[in-house]
């Protein structure tokens, strides 16, 4: 890991199941990472704001209720309204297959559906912000 980056984790709209997101908080927690969990029911506005906050290099969304497709473009928006377009935002729940592409089109890096081995996400997420890193040095 170039540094120790900072995420965001979040359970945006009105989603109550948060064991997940808390399981991948601690998982990124374990791998280096400094995480900042929202909690439940928070808006697009309230997990827009808390990346600005925190100095986020990165923001996980854990969704369950089907609202994906409305929630993560939001959020997506509103980084880039507050000029925060470097930070990387991944998905993670019960999310189709065909809104995968949808989110991934929408500005998502990953969306990882249940099952994924939490090290693979860590992996990612690490080699993804590293590979930011090493371009944004280049520049």
């Amino acid at each position: 890991m170039e540094r120790r980056y900072r995420v965001v984790v979040a359970k945006p709209g009105l989603d109550g199941h948060d064991r997940g997101a808390k399981v991948i908080a601690r998982a990124l927690r374990d791998a280096g990472f400094e995480v900042i969990y929202t909690g439940l029911h928070q808006t697009p506005e309230q997990v827009v704001q808390a990346a600005v906050h925190e100095d986020a290099d990165a923001v996980g969304l854990s969704l369950l209720s089907g609202a994906h497709l409305t929630l993560v473009p939001k959020v997506i928006d509103g980084l880039r309204q507050e000029g925060l377009d470097d930070v990387l935002v991944m998905c993670g729940g019960i999310i189709p297959e065909k809104d995968i592409i949808a989110l991934k089109e929408a500005g998502v890096a990953q969306v990882f559906t249940p099952g994924t081995p939490l090290p693979a996400i860590s992996a990612w997420l690490e080699e993804a912000l590293d590979e930011r890193e090493r371009a944004a040095a280049a520049e």
